[in-house]
């Protein structure tokens, strides 16, 4: 028989300080998972007294209530780092706990095309597929080959190809249809050797401008994180704008038809990518800055970025009440305007019967 060690729960752990926000209530049971075993043994923990288990990352990502979590919350904190060279390809596995821009960097270092332009994003590994995190032209959902996670429905180990995953924009099955039921462990990626992704007008730009006319994936890293920083869009403790989720509305994908109504709206067209099915994608800042919230925008103790409007940041003295209102002022004003509704991007947690409600309701709304 096979004896499953009991957890080491804490009781009241603030999470505020772990959390890019710094705002948001205790987690009334905590323990850190340095393992799959470990992962396995918290669920049995929390099955065995009735209590919901949370998974918490690198906490770059969510919102926590100010209320905190009725739950047992498990930082998932796996290491490990593996990277196998073919010659033609780079396979490179890394456990769920591992920094996410170290993997990058070991990536780019040999060579490996693919994760080039997701540099300087904060968090763990075990977050980018939930997410399917995205920026400048590249989707982790294009070099993932398999997620290994524990299915608390099975209490079980599960092994997911891409294909089983469920990658749409920004999203996953992990994030949408099972929000809730995997707990990712690993991440298995399959990197080609070539050129870089350049394609992102901003990456292509600052590249001229270094007059680099034959980039490596070293030199994409390079300008992607120059970018990140100028936007405050890296973990930098002298930065106050460093304290947010970096972008909290996902960009829309709307029609056609849409892009001339808020073209006719706005008194000009907005920058518009084409997707499939006839829809195109439109920066969501570009719709916040004409609903006429500028960079920097204050309200209260939050407010926009100076650097970028796509970031709520808080200051000294704020709530996680404060972060949803003024994002709820933010989509609300936009799809006065546009007649577009922005989607939030973090995971917000443990909001219920508060006076934020309408607003948390009104931006979970916007995902369905």
């Amino acid at each position: 028989m096979t004896l499953v060690r009991e957890p080491a729960i804490q009781a009241g752990v603030a999470l505020a300080p772990r959390s890019s926000l710094r705002v948001g209530g205790p987690a009334r049971w905590f323990t850190v998972a340095a393992s799959i075993e470990d992962v396995g043994a918290a669920h049995t923990w929390s099955r065995a007294r009735g209590v919901p288990l949370v998974v918490l990352g690198g906490g770059t990502n969510v919102v926590v209530a100010d209320a905190g979590l009725d739950a047992l919350v498990v930082a998932v904190q796996p290491r490990g780092l593996a990277i196998t060279d073919d010659g033609e390809t780079l396979q490179v596995t890394a456990a769920a706990g591992e920094p996410w821009d170290a993997v990058v960097e070991a990536a780019v270092s040999r060579g490996g095309a693919g994760l080039e332009c997701l540099s300087g994003i904060p968090g763990l590994t075990g977050g980018t597929p939930i997410q399917n995190v995205g920026a400048y032209g590249q989707d982790v959902s294009g070099v993932i080959e398999a997620v290994t996670a524990f299915d608390t429905a099975t209490g079980a180990t599960a092994t997911l190809a891409a294909a089983e995953c469920g990658f749409a924009y920004r999203t996953s099955r992990f994030k949408a249809a099972d929000a809730g039921r995997f707990v990712v462990c690993d991440v298995c990626f399959r990197l080609r050797k070539g050129p870089p992704t350049t394609a992102y007008a901003d990456v292509a730009a600052a590249l001229a401008r270094a007059g680099v006319t034959q980039p490596s994936v070293a030199d994409v890293r390079s300008v992607v994180l120059e970018i990140r920083r100028r936007k405050a869009m890296v973990l930098d403790p002298g930065d106050p704008d460093t304290r947010s989720v970096g972008s909290f509305f996902t960009n829309p994908v709307i029609t056609l038809s849409d892009a001339e109504r808020v073209a006719a709206r706005a008194g000009t067209a907005a920058p518009a990518f084409p997707q499939s099915g006839g829809h195109v994608k439109v920066p969501a800042a570009w719709l916040i800055e004409r609903a006429g919230f500028a960079r920097g925008t204050p309200d209260g103790a939050v407010g926009l970025s100076s650097k970028h409007t796509l970031a709520i940041v808080t200051r000294d003295g704020a709530t996680a009440a404060d972060v949803i209102r003024f994002a709820g002022r933010v989509a609300r004003r936009v799809e006065a305007l546009f007649g577009v509704r922005l989607r939030p991007e973090p995971v917000l947690l443990g909001f219920g019967g508060s006076d934020v409600e309408p607003d948390v309701e009104y931006l979970l709304g916007a995902r369905n």
